[in-house]
């Protein structure tokens, strides 16, 4: 059984993460969606809020599995829930130069672990989290790039913030 990690902060999920989660579950046996804590990121979203708004996104895919982790590196963690694939999305060059350097440490630490890397769709190529809040912070719309349960949540957190 090959078992695939897809890990990201995902704060919030968007379309081009869920894009990439349902071509992976289409590729692999299982899917781990590996949420990282990142709590010196200050996310938005608590990581239990995370877990949920993805577990409701992708209601349906029979083969993922939701989890978080931190104080480890991601190969440690790939390696403890036996995953040998890393799935990473690249959306521009800036993405792949980031991405290049960290499949080359990877293999350093750990050879067996491969890294797939997948591009979203058109539509949600220029799509980044950091992004997503931004606009909905200052009450834009952000309805087509975010699943239905996320694009809720959004309105709901900016509104007790405002």
């Amino acid at each position: 059984m090959t078992v695939a990690l897809y890990p990201g902060t995902f704060d919030p999920l968007t379309n081009g993460h869920l894009d990439l989660i349902k071509r992976s579950v289409r590729m692999f046996d299982k899917v781990v969606v590996a949420i990282f804590e990142s709590p010196m990121k200050g996310p938005l979203f608590s990581v239990e809020e995370r877990r949920r708004l993805i577990e409701e996104s992708t209601r349906g895919l029979s083969n993922i599995e939701i989890d978080t982790f931190s104080n480890t590196l991601l190969v440690f963690y790939a390696k403890q829930r036996q995953a040998h694939v890393i799935i990473r999305g690249l959306r521009a060059i800036a993405d792949f130069e980031y991405e290049f350097q960290m499949t080359l440490m990877n293999r350093r630490l750990d050879e067996d672990i491969e890294t797939v890397f997948l591009m979203p769709r058109e539509e949600y190529t220029y799509v980044a989290s950091r992004l997503i809040k931004e606009v909905a912070a200052y009450g834009g719309n952000v309805e087509e790039l975010v699943p239905p349960p996320v694009a809720l949540a959004l309105k709901e957190k900016f509104r007790h913030q405002a």
